[in-house]
């Protein structure tokens, strides 16, 4: 599947992982990084820290297909907002943005509607989500 899309778009699949806010607990994130990786995806890691803007900024230079947006910290009903309103505001909405970390299922509806694409929690099996990731940017694009 990763193949297909590399075929169609001249290029592997690019995903950006992200930490945004005063998350410094990037071990999991750089657990997933690997895994896509090791899927085939091309994946960038941003520092610690990063604001919404420093991210979508990053992203958009190094012209990722998605954000994963990884959180620790209950930030992600504030964070999420602005980094979709980032990647508005730099006429990047295709950027496609999906959240990963310990989440409340209360808060999935509220993300969902604030512009996550796609939502991960523990235990997540990495090549399902991956599949997911694939097929979400597959019907964005049909």
């Amino acid at each position: 599947m990763i193949d297909f899309f590399e075929v169609r778009e001249g290029r592997r699949l690019r995903m950006m992982v992200a930490k945004i806010g005063q998350d410094g607990h990037d071990r999991g994130a750089k657990v997933v990084a690997t895994a896509f990786a090791d899927l085939g995806f091309d994946v960038d890691i941003g520092a610690l820290f990063q604001t919404p803007g420093e991210v979508a900024k990053q992203a958009v230079e190094n012209d990722a297909h998605v954000i994963g947006m990884s959180t620790m910290t209950a930030g992600h009903k504030t964070l999420l907002p602005e980094l979709v309103k980032e990647l508005k505001n730099l006429d990047r909405e295709d950027i496609m943005v999906v959240v990963g970390g310990v989440i409340s299922a209360q808060d999935y509806d509220y993300l969902y509607k604030h512009g996550a694409s796609a939502i991960f929690g523990p235990g997540t099996v990495i090549p399902i989500a991956a599949q997911k990731v694939i097929e979400e940017l597959d019907r964005r694009h049909a």
